[in-house]
């Protein structure tokens, strides 16, 4: 879908040249544009399988009467117009909410004891001890509120949409002369063109870096572009047109933007006649370095069109459904067709009881995947729905166009809808064999430390600093589909009192503001925990928690385990071999000899994996801190730096963004800066964290 009106782009330069992996960018590099709305991350979270619902045994008489009462008195009351219901628990959670046309009618057919009710529905009434009811003046209206509900409350016996975030778009930026180009996510606020959604940022990169190549519009930020002398890195290894030093003319580079949003509004096939004619044309007047240049901007809008897969002829915009039902999980495959091409796709793995069956499962699916994303026209599906008119109704309302819902028996929109099955056929398989590895994986550390059951989630802590500044901790989460990156929480450390890099007190203060929270939760967080915690279908107690040092930091920690009263935790600690070599560490656990493993053993490489994971999070948490304060100090704090050579690198470099990214090389460059200041900047902007 394209609108008028990003998370951080990668450093596209450097990757096309394959440079030696540094945090400082080649000379020059233009710096890709932040746009505050998507500044979440590149790293697609990779849908986990929930939790099996476990079907308990046969439902009493006595809870089931009980519950048929309290539904009664709920009929008794109830209009006979269009609503939603929430049926609750004597905890007051909510268990189930369902919309009607009449409301009445419904909850009547729950109260009768007579009638044939599959397991499910029994065991809800069973655990019903009150219904609450709002009415709607249309059954569109219930529609709407039931999807929004279930998104909020997460009802046990709903299903339920997981793994649900909004999708990048690609922005071209309407408010500068010379237009930008860029990822974005969120309020579709700033002037431009959007055109999306994209399955997946990796879409969406892929895509930038290759509507670079072909047409050559910018992606740096405004303020590098406003302080540029001379082009960057990008210009002269063509992916940029140059317009900051007027490399380029404002119609020539009018054209380019025109001929790029013509291409993303499906017009691929005029652009790519349009470079053709202008390629022989400058062949047929021996401009032979021109037709190059319009022979490989054509070859990288091929590129884009290949990497796209399938691109349908008749279907112009559309998401396609696909869902299939294996080993009691479901998987929801949804591809994204827009100005007929193919802008990815994604799977989803609902949560939901395995009696429900695939269309059930798919209208519930479909009514929460738009609750908070604009419809396209058509939405094909692989299992017709039993409500897909009032579905329709509803979306076309809220899109402000017509949206048609339709299960496709024949032709193109058949093979897409097949191929999308396929699509949710693998997704599930894949998932559940990697499940089945990660299963064996946590049996077998279970076994090795002599573990009372299987860890369900397991939890590893480590701390970095510099010198005792910018002090922080940071904890990551695996279970059973592995790293669970919901989870994951970091601790700036706050404690005045404690001594510059001790770690022992900075871990202290981890585990006690982690443990005590989940100890005595905060009134105003308990909801909040609760609802996050049906969200995810994941333990909040750790059954392994893993440390980061030898027996001094396990003895450390499990002191302050004691002090807490926390016995149920099991505790290890993860010792570096000699000379730091992976594959021979040393594990520790309390009132235990240490364990040696070898260097081959899967659960060792599995520990080590952990303890990387635990130690990349810290660490990248430190130097966003560190990057923090660094810019509200400027230039302040740099030894040996004065008035004169500040001016000189900002002159030079134009912001203090630019100047932490430089290389050595960059820094010597500048005039007033000697090889051994600019290696005193560089180190000041690249320290190495403990």
């Amino acid at each position: 879908m394209v609108h008028d009106s990003t998370d951080d782009p990668d450093d596209r330069a450097r990757k096309a040249l394959r440079t030696a992996a540094t945090d400082a960018p080649p000379e020059g590099l233009a710096a890709p544009d932040v746009d505050p709305a998507a500044a979440g991350g590149d790293d697609e979270d990779e849908a986990l399988l929930p939790d099996i619902l476990e079907e308990s045994g046969a439902v009493g008489e006595e809870p089931l009467a009980t519950g048929h009462e309290a539904i009664e008195r709920a009929v008794r009351l109830a209009p006979t117009s269009p609503g939603v219901y929430r049926m609750l628990s004597a905890n007051a959670d909510v268990l189930y909410v369902g919309k009607a046309k009449n409301v009445k009618k419904r909850l009547s057919n729950y109260a009768r004891q007579s009638a044939p009710q599959p397991a499910r529905i029994l065991r809800m009434i069973a655990a019903t001890v009150t219904v609450e009811i709002v009415s709607t003046n249309t059954e569109t209206e219930a529609l709407l509120l039931e999807a929004n509900l279930i998104k909020q409350l997460r009802p046990r016996f709903n299903v339920q949409l997981r793994d649900d975030k909004s999708f990048p778009y690609i922005l071209i930026t309407g408010d500068h002369w010379a237009p930008q180009i860029l990822k974005h996510r969120g309020a579709q606020t700033r002037p431009g063109r959007y055109f999306g959604p994209f399955a997946s940022a990796g879409a969406v990169n892929r895509t930038i870096t290759a509507l670079q190549r072909a047409f050559l519009i910018r992606s740096c930020t405004d303020s590098f572009f406003e302080s540029r002398s001379r082009p960057c890195l990008l210009y002269q290894i063509r992916r940029c047109a140059g317009p900051c030093t007027r490399e380029i003319d404002f119609p020539g580079y009018t054209t380019l933007v025109r001929e790029a949003t013509d291409f993303l509004s499906g017009k691929s096939h005029a652009v790519k006649q349009e470079l053709a004619g202008e390629m022989e044309k400058a062949a047929g007047e021996l401009e032979f370095e021109t037709a190059a240049l319009y022979r490989d901007r054509l070859a990288a809008l091929s590129a884009i069109q290949s990497q796209q897969g399938i691109n349908p002829r008749t279907v112009e915009e559309a998401d396609v459904f696909a869902v299939h039902q294996e080993g009691g999980f479901f998987c929801v495959e949804v591809f994204f067709f827009r100005t007929g091409q193919n802008w990815g796709n994604r799977a989803y793995f609902p949560r939901a009881e395995k009696t429900y069956t695939p269309e059930e499962v798919l209208g519930s699916f479909l009514a929460q995947f738009y609750d908070d994303k604009p419809p396209p026209k058509n939405i094909l599906l692989s299992h017709e729905i039993e409500e897909s008119e009032l579905l329709a109704n509803a979306l076309s309302i809220k899109a402000g166009h017509k949206v048609e819902v339709a299960t496709p028996k024949r032709g193109e929109k058949k093979e897409l809808v097949a191929h999308a099955l396929t699509n949710a056929r693998e997704a599930l398989g894949r998932k559940l064999a990697d499940t089945a590895t990660q299963s064996r994986l946590l049996d077998a550390i279970a076994a090795t430390l002599s573990l009372p059951h299987s860890p369900k989630r397991i939890e590893v802590y480590d701390n970095s600093h510099i010198q005792g500044t910018n002090a922080v901790g940071a904890m990551i989460v695996a279970g059973p589909d592995g790293f669970v990156k919901n989870q994951y929480r970091k601790f700036n450390i706050k404690s005045e009192g404690i001594t510059p890099g001790d770690d022992f007190a900075m871990m202290r203060e981890v585990l006690e503001r982690r443990f005590k929270r989940l100890i005595n939760p905060p009134e105003d967080a308990a909801g909040k925990e609760n609802n996050k915690a049906k969200d995810d279908d994941f333990p909040q107690w750790p059954d392994l928690v893993i440390i980061d040092g030898g027996r001094g930091q396990l003895n450390a920690v499990r002191e302050i385990f004691t002090n807490l009263g926390l016995t149920q935790v099991s505790l290890m600690s993860v010792a570096k071999g000699p000379d730091r070599d992976a594959g021979r560490e040393t594990l520790f656990m309390p009132e235990r000899e240490a364990i040696k493993l070898e260097p081959r053993d899967p659960v060792l490489y599995f520990i080590q994996r952990l303890r990387d994971e635990a130690h990349r999070f810290v660490i990248g948490s430190h130097r966003k801190l560190r990057k923090k304060d660094i810019r509200e100090a400027g230039l302040q704090e740099i030894p040996g730096i004065g008035p004169s050579r500040k001016r000189a690198l900002l002159h030079h470099f134009g912001t203090l963004k630019e100047i932490e990214r430089a290389s050595i090389a960059d820094l010597g460059k500048v005039p007033g800066v000697s090889a051994e200041s600019a290696r005193r900047i560089f180190d000041y902007f690249h320290p190495q964290p403990g």
